[in-house]
This record gives C-alpha cells, structure tokens and sequence, in this order.
C-alpha cells in the first residue's frame, strides 16, 4: 500500500524545501531513487551515541543507495542548544558523521517544518498521535519517496539493518 494519498501542500517529499547545516536552500530531490533514514538528531540526549550507528549504517550501505538525513531538533529537553556551526563541529569531531546533517528544525508544534508535517502525516506513531515524542525518532524512506515505518528513539540503528537491506 503505499501512502501517496495523503493530502499535502507539496505533491512529494521531494519537493520539501530543506536548509543545509551552512544556510543552503534545497529540496530532497537531489535524494530521489534512494533509500532514506530521517532523524530528528540532538547532540547532548542520552540517544545522542547512535550517531554512531546511524555513520555505521551510513557507511555499509550507502553504495547501495541509502541516505541518512539528521535534523537537529532543540525541542525536547533543550538537547540541541548549540549553533548549526556547533552541530556540526560536534558530529564531525566526536563522532565523525559524514552523512547530511541539515539546519535545526520544529519537529512539534505551531512551527513544525514541512518535512516533519509530512513524515508524521504519513506515519502517525502509537494510537495515531502524530507528535515526536523525543530526540532520535526515526522514519525509514522507500526508494519512491514513500514513508515506510517509523521507528521510536530507543530503537538502535542497528535493529534497522534488514529492513534497510530489503528496500534496497
């Protein structure tokens, strides 16, 4: 079943405007035909080590066609107080992410980015409710832009592995 149906003010994930961690617009089309993993990522949360996992799915099946995409969020328990320049220090030093980390957004609330309105339209969470509960939730992309499953913070990025594998 895919989930196309819903209504929303863009047609495509693909055409969400998104901001690079240095102040770029653009949209995710440069992602279509690839497997994505979106994370709403936060730099001082007890999560804040799947990072790691997250570099470590990044660098086994990127060849293959996987994209990890993080989005820093500050809304839960300001977790991710620093500057975009700060994030982006922090995930390259401490632990060496070379996937695409973007600027902060809204996951939650009146200001909620697009990107996160249509991912949780798509894949509402427990009993329906649409909102993020915390910093690392994750939402899994098929190679047509389609939003698959949604996965809670405590689940590792490792636990994501044959699910990743059999999209691609």
């Amino acid at each position: 079943m895919t989930k196309s149906g819903h209504e929303s003010t863009h047609e495509s994930i693909y055409n969400i405007p998104v901001k690079t961690i240095d102040g770029k617009e653009i949209t995710l089309a440069q992602f279509k035909g690839k497997v994505l993993l979106i994370v709403n990522v936060a730099s001082k949360c007890g999560f804040t080590p799947q990072y790691k996992g997250l570099e470590e799915l990044y660098e086994h099946f990127h060849k293959k066609g996987l994209e990890v995409l993080g989005f820093p969020c500050n809304q839960f328990g300001s977790q991710e107080p620093g500057t975009e320049k700060e994030i982006k220090e922090f995930c390259s030093l401490t632990y060496n992410v070379t996937f695409p980390v973007f600027a902060k957004v809204d996951v939650n609330g009146p200001a909620t980015h697009p990107l996160y309105a249509h991912l949780k339209k798509a894949e509402p969470g427990i009993l329906g409710t649409e909102g993020i509960k915390w910093n690392f939730t994750k939402f899994l992309v098929n190679k047509e832009g389609e939003v698959v499953k949604r996965y809670a913070s405590a689940t590792t990025p490792e636990a994501l592995k044959s699910e990743i594998a059999a999209l691609l």
